[in-house]
Parts: structure tokens; C-alpha cells; sequence
């Protein structure tokens, strides 16, 4: 990863990642399952962008997000070296729940679509927690 861009109100937060040898199948092209660790990647430099540590929530509020649903498409493959912009859109927020539009991009090329509907839970009962307040009021910002 090397590239952040700062989250702001009505935009998409991008991070610009390279396709490493590990990414890849045996054809050559990104595996598909490592479509979503790179979506993954976005949401936790999204929550940084934020002023959010991912860790340091976790640990001072007691609270996991984990994604509850996702649909997902897969429309061009992705190969070694290739550079790509991973985008996070913000597109619904509750007390609990949060829903992004995601893809990955090379260049003008949309290689990959997603809605990804993540709950945040307490991680030790693993029941529905409020987003903690100060992170909840960043969010709601952006929409």
C-alpha cells in the first residue's frame, strides 16, 4: 500500500495499491478472495483517514465491525504489477451498521464492484453495539 487520501464529506477515499506475485493465481491474475482483502485494506485506511486506529477502537471501546453482507462483482481481472485505486464509499450509516460501495479500478476500468454492510459488535457478548460516538459523528459527516 502507498497511497492514503484524507476522507472528506460527499467523496469516495481511494488507496492506490500494486499487484504483488501473491495476489495471483496460477493464470496469472488476481484470485478472486484477494479482491475483498484489498477492500478490507480501504476500510481500515478509510477509518484512519477518519482519525480512527481500527486497533485502538477495538481495544478502548470493546467494539468489532464484521462485515454481515456483501455483493460483489467481478467484471476484469486484475495481473502481477498491475497499480490500482481501491475506493470506499460511505452510502448508509445507523447506530450499528454502516454500508459502503467499494471497487477496484485500474485506471478509467472498474474491475471489481461491491456493497459490503458492516455491524459493529461488542466483542464480548459478539451482540449489535452502537458505533462509538466520536467515530458515529465523523461518519455522519460524510454522508
Amino acid at each position: 500500500m502507498n497511497g492514503r487520501a484524507r476522507a472528506a464529506a460527499g467523496e469516495t477515499f481511494s488507496l492506490s495499491i500494486r499487484v504483488y506475485y501473491e495476489d495471483t493465481d496460477a493464470a496469472g491474475v488476481v484470485y478472486y478472495a484477494n479482491y475483498l482483502k484489498f477492500m478490507e485494506r480501504a476500510r481500515t485506511e478509510w477509518l484512519s483517514a477518519l482519525g480512527f486506529d481500527l486497533a485502538a477502537i477495538e481495544r478502548e471501546h470493546g467494539i468489532v465491525f464484521v462485515v454481515h453482507r456483501l455483493e460483489i462483482e467481478f467484471s476484469k481481472p486484475a495481473q502481477l504489477s498491475d497499480r490500482l485505486d481501491v475506493t470506499m464509499t460511505l452510502v448508509e450509516l445507523r447506530r450499528a451498521r454502516l454500508v459502503a460501495d467499494q471497487a477496484v479500478k485500474r485506471g478509467a476500468d472498474i474491475l471489481t464492484e461491491a456493497r459490503v454492510a458492516l455491524a459493529c459488535l461488542d466483542s464480548s457478548s459478539w451482540r449489535p453495539a452502537r458505533i462509538p460516538a466520536p467515530l458515529f459523528a465523523q461518519m455522519e459527516a460524510l454522508l
